[in-house]
């Protein structure tokens, strides 16, 4: 069978589900979502409300196509402990970076298991959900319907996952904009590119200088003036690969499924920290 969803994050959302979901009938919830049987939804903040086309079934007393009511409502994260995440997620450029060029990196998720806390579902305690249909189950099959429609909206806009959890994207931007990594990657996102211009020659071109009086022969060997006896060693950039992560992370050319930014990152310090002791 087709995977319902295309990305990383929409997927680990449906297998959150499974985790703690009956099998049976969060496939027969996915054939309500393909089959067209959610009639309508809407996602605001936490809570998500939709109508759900239900199926005849004497059993229960149900001779006409019905359309059920559903409402799930998703735990959000109290603002006091958004504020704990955001400090974890300042503290790495990588996650920084691409949160800021609209990306959610893979090991999100690690950041918020750091305070105890998760992103992605994790337990029946994250929903409260309610159908209006005669099944007594939770998730009954319309609600998982839904919970798949949830996840393939996850693929147009990974940021989702934050605002059901109660922090929306511009908040989320805005806040680690003001930390002093996101200081630093949005001088570098805001920096005016240098226009490309067309050289007919790959050589610099030589021009004539007129010399009023002609060095003597010390100051043609020494110069001038005396070299400096120090050398200034220039202040290291806040964000390092810098013109890595403005370009954003998995570029055409990197085929492999771990981050493009974290080995060229990696790169960087070992070139950084390379033949240090013989100096």
């Amino acid at each position: 069978m087709a995977k319902f969803s295309r990305s990383w994050w929409g997927d680990r959302f449906i297998k959150a589900l499974e985790a703690f979901s009956d099998e049976a009938r969060l496939q027969r919830g996915r054939s309500y979502a393909r089959g067209g049987k959610v009639l309508s939804f809407e996602i605001e903040q936490n809570h998500i409300t939709a109508m759900v086309k239900g199926s005849v079934n004497p059993y229960f007393g149900v001779y006409k196509e019905p359309t059920y009511n559903i409402s799930i409502e998703i735990t959000p994260i109290v603002k006091a402990r958004w504020k704990e995440i955001i400090q974890q997620l300042s503290s790495k450029a990588s996650i920084v970076s691409r949160l800021l060029l609209n990306e959610v990196p893979e090991n999100i998720e690690d950041s918020f298991s750091e305070s105890g806390l998760h992103l992605l579902p994790h337990s029946r305690k994250d929903f409260k959900t309610s159908c209006s249909c005669p099944d007594y189950a939770n998730p009954c099959k319309h609600i998982a319907g839904v919970y798949y429609l949830v996840a393939s909206q996850l693929d147009q806009n990974p940021f989702l996952l934050f605002e059901l959890r109660g922090l929306s994207k511009a908040e989320l931007q805005a806040k680690l904009a003001e930390s002093p990594l996101g200081k630093a990657l949005s001088q570098e996102l805001d920096a005016k590119e240098i226009e490309i211009e067309a050289s007919t020659s790959l050589y610099t071109k030589l021009s004539k200088q007129q010399i009023d009086q002609k060095p003597s022969a010390r100051e043609f060997w020494l110069g001038t003036k005396r070299l400096p006896q120090t050398i200034e060693v220039g202040t290291p950039s806040a964000v390092s690969a810098i013109l890595i992560k403005k370009q954003g992370d998995f570029p055409a050319f990197w085929q492999k499924d771990s981050s493009f930014i974290e080995a060229m990152e990696e790169l960087y310090q070992r070139v950084k920290t390379k033949n240090q002791n013989l100096m």
